[in-house]
């Protein structure tokens, strides 16, 4: 079996890149290249080539995702499977890779990726230590933080809206290996799950609680993408600086309860909904996934809570 070792990007078709690239900008990213007018690659302070890439079209969509495989032995048993495509030379970006293209069963393209990592030019200034009431390692030094576009990492996860969860769960599994890490049940019908939080198989070696969660939905498409930062300084200084150059806040800042992210989601100028989040969850072989059957306002912890009706 194939077994995808991280998430690397998300792609979206809108319809003005010049803003797209202003927000991305002001959202912790900068280009990877230079953009061509046509197609727009963003990358984080990681080693990740890009992780979102923005196509220009008539209208604005989620297009789909890339994500690792181990080797090249990996594509080619993708390569032969139905829906995919051949191996392809990832020609956008200047250090080379080869891509195989999918299609899950609504249509969302996935890419399973083979390329290598890239050192970021932008590095990410790490949290000051924290001073607790029973640790206090910061010593004649104070914190200090700039209401700035503090650069992303990594892309962390992204959540699609599907016509039927079990299909494209399946379809997820058996091509690149995914496994549940928690499950989303209907209130008061707990053996109906109509969510799943998926990880990378990492066997005995820690990853992360999820890279991508399935929704069931009448209206398949995307929920949001995520991003991680490094730390909570860094997500509420990028807060606090989206809102004053005038972006819409959708939900933040709070804590999830299933993965344990500390959170904060905005809308890009088209819409979609896109997220900063540290301090989540990893996980090994020995976590047993569970059904939470509560509604998504009691999915916060601490903080904001998203309405009712937000994974719909």
């Amino acid at each position: 079996m194939v077994r995808v070792t991280d998430v690397l990007y998300v792609r979206y078709q809108v319809t003005d890149l010049i803003r797209m690239e202003s927000f991305l900008r002001d959202f912790g990213m900068y280009p990877a290249v230079p953009c061509d007018g046509q197609r727009l690659l963003m990358r984080g302070s990681g080693d990740a080539p890009y992780v979102y890439e923005a196509v220009l079209g008539e209208t604005c969509r989620f297009l789909g995702a890339g994500l690792q495989v181990a080797s090249r032995d990996d594509l080619v048993r993708l390569a032969a499977l139905d829906g995919s495509g051949s191996i392809e030379a990832m020609s956008e970006i200047s250090t080379g890779g080869e891509r195989v293209r999918m299609r899950m069963p609504d249509g969302f393209e996935i890419d399973a990726v083979l390329c290598a990592g890239v050192p970021g030019a932008v590095r990410t200034p790490l949290d000051p230590d924290f001073n607790s009431a029973h640790s206090k390692p910061r010593k004649n030094e104070s914190v200090r933080v700039s209401r700035t576009p503090w650069p992303v990492k990594r892309l962390g996860h992204f959540v699609l809206h599907v016509s039927d969860h079990d299909a494209s769960v399946n379809w997820l599994r058996e091509r690149l290996g995914l496994l549940a890490s928690d499950h989303l049940g209907v209130p008061g019908e707990p053996v109906r799950v109509i969510g799943s939080f998926l990880r990378v198989d990492g066997g005995k070696h820690w990853v992360d609680h999820h890279c991508m969660l399935i929704v069931q939905s009448p209206e398949p498409g995307v929920h949001h993408c995520s991003f991680e930062m490094d730390g909570l300084d860094a997500v509420m200084a990028a807060h606090d600086f989206l809102l004053e150059k005038g972006y819409t806040l959708d939900c933040g800042v709070g804590r999830h309860l299933l993965g344990s992210q500390i959170f904060d989601y905005w809308r890009d100028p088209f819409g979609f909904r896109i997220e900063h989040y540290t301090d989540g969850d990893v996980v090994n072989d020995e976590h047993r996934a569970t059904v939470f059957t509560g509604t998504a306002d009691e999915t916060t912890q601490w903080g904001a809570k998203p309405p009712k009706d937000f994974f719909e």
